[in-house]
This record gives C-alpha cells, sequence and structure tokens, in this order.
C-alpha cells in the first residue's frame, strides 16, 4: 500500500514547456483524496518550486535542492545540509580555473557572476527539447522565464561567501557539451571533500553535502511520519532522482528517464509530455484498491 508519493520536477512533473499538465494536476489531487501524500522532490530552490505548486493549487510537502533542505506540508523546514563553506570556496576556485559557468544557490537565491551565460545554457537546452526553435527565439524565452529573472548577479563569489549568514546549498554547473565535458573536473572535485554530485539534465551537474540527497531525505522524512520503505513511491527521470528511486519500494522511471533510471525503476511510466506522472499515479492509485480488496 503506498502511502507516499515523492515526484521529480523538471523532465518529470513538468513537461517540456515547463508547465504541469491539467492531468497531472488532477491526478496529483486524486491521490491526495485517496489518503496519498504527494511530495515534489527537486535540484530546484524553494523560491523556483514551491510558488509554482501553489499556483496550480497544489498543496504538498518538497525536497528542495537534492535534498539540502525539506519542508513538510505546513511549509516548516524540517532538514538543512548546506555545503561546508571551505569547501564551497575550494570547489569554485577550481571551477573558474577550468573556466566552468556555474552558479552558487542559497537557501533563498540563486547567484550569477554572469547571467547572460546562464540564459545561453538555457537556451541551447530549450532548443535541444523544442528543434523547431531557433536559437534566437530560444534565448528570447529564456531571458523572461522566471527562473533565469529570480538569479540575482553578483561581482564575486567569494565575496558573497565572505558575507556573515551565507550559507551555500548547492553549487550548480553548467556545460552546453553535455556530461562527458564534467568528467574530469568531477574527479578534481571528489579530491577536494566527501559530497554528492548528482545531474538533473544532461548539461549540467550539482553539487551538494555528503548527506543532501532525494533517497535519504525522502527515508528520513517517511520515518518521522511513520511510513515504511516499501509505502513509498519516487517518480523521476534523471540521475539526481537516482538515490530516491532506489531508496522507495516503488520506484517509477518517466518514459524519457536516461537509460540508468530505468534499469533500477521498478516499472516506466509515459514521457513527461504524455503526462507520464498522472498515468504513474493512477496506476498506483488502482493497485493500492486491489491491495484493499484482497
Amino acid at each position: 500500500m503506498i502511502k507516499l508519493i515523492t515526484c521529480d520536477l523538471d523532465g518529470t512533473l513538468l513537461n517540456s514547456s515547463m508547465e504541469i499538465s491539467d492531468a497531472n494536476v488532477q491526478a496529483i489531487k486524486r491521490a491526495q483524496e485517496n489518503g496519498i501524500e504527494f511530495m515534489v522532490a527537486s535540484g530546484r530552490a524553494p523560491h523556483e518550486s514551491q510558488p509554482m505548486l501553489k499556483e496550480y493549487g497544489i498543496d504538498c510537502s518538497f525536497i528542495n535542492l537534492n535534498g539540502g533542505l525539506v519542508f513538510d506540508t505546513a511549509g516548516n523546514l524540517i532538514v538543512k545540509n548546506p555545503l561546508k563553506l571551505e569547501t564551497a570556496k575550494k570547489i569554485c576556485r577550481l571551477l573558474k580555473k577550468e573556466g566552468f559557468y556555474f552558479e552558487l544557490v542559497t537557501s533563498n537565491h540563486v547567484y550569477s557572476e554572469d547571467l547572460s551565460q546562464r540564459i545561453t545554457n538555457v537556451a541551447h537546452l530549450m532548443v535541444e527539447l523544442n528543434p523547431m526553435l531557433t536559437f534566437k527565439e530560444a534565448v528570447l524565452v529564456s531571458a523572461s522565464k522566471p527562473a533565469i529573472v529570480s538569479i540575482q548577479q553578483v561581482p564575486s563569489y567569494e565575496d558573497l561567501m565572505d558575507e556573515p549568514g551565507t550559507e551555500v546549498m548547492k553549487i550548480l554547473v553548467f556545460d552546453s557539451r553535455g556530461q562527458y565535458a564534467f568528467t574530469d573536473v568531477i574527479k578534481k572535485i571528489e579530491e577536494i571533500d566527501k559530497l554528492s554530485i548528482t545531474s538533473s539534465a544532461a548539461d549540467n551537474i550539482e553539487i551538494n553535502a555528503a548527506d543532501a540527497q532525494k533517497g535519504q531525505s525522502l527515508l528520513d522524512y517517511a520515518a518521522a511520519k511513520g511510513i515504511k520503505r516499501e509505502e513509498i513511491a519516487a517518480i523521476g527521470d534523471n540521475l539526481n532522482d537516482e538515490s530516491m528511486i532506489q531508496a522507495a519500494g516503488t520506484g517509477v522511471a518517466m518514459g524519457n528517464a536516461v537509460p540508468q533510471i530505468k534499469t533500477i525503476a521498478s516499472f516506466v511510466t509515459k514521457s513527461n509530455n504524455e503526462d507520464g506522472v498522472a498515468w504513474a499515479i493512477d496506476k498506483i492509485i488502482a493497485d493500492n484498491q486491489k491491495e484493499q480488496d484482497q
């Protein structure tokens, strides 16, 4: 019997237009009406994800920043796993030396030293997802997206981290060449400290504290609510979802998921452009009903 469904955002609940379909919204509400808690697990910061779900009339709990922050349904912060500040500084120096564009993510903000590079990276990804879109059109769309507009440009990451009270929750690194571009730098980052290094798209890596993983955060949250592992379902598409799909009793891979996620999942649903989350939720509700009837 599934009591908790945890769902990734990008590439999973969101379609390629970065929207939540009505079919997905209604399925989430059906799950909640059937006594199943719905939880979003995202690499995004709270301000990038939580208002979005509210816009669609969905109240739920959140794992943000890949497990860096965990919030209950009432919005109370119950877990915080920041990077060590000295570790973050060493990673930043290395990334600059290696010529990578990257951003610092705190609990409340995303910071960039060069916002134009972020817009370019998002535009490349949009063209990849929507081949009919020209790069120029993608740049215009990218520049107007809330996730871009909300990023704060700063003159220096070093100065930002020297400000009292600054906590770096995640470092997000981009390269339009794809995952192979990160192979060497990941090895060097791993020499700095014990970390969680994952990916939410072909063009990025996400660096978190070792304890900031979706899977562990999910299990900790469930345990606090008296929910067993076999009573959890997790839906995702990319490498930063791997830990939660392995942790859950029922792991669900999107039809558009990377092969590694499909391999470890209990079953594969439809793609994010085909209401795959709704399909998975309805299957879970039906399976719950069958179990109750037995």
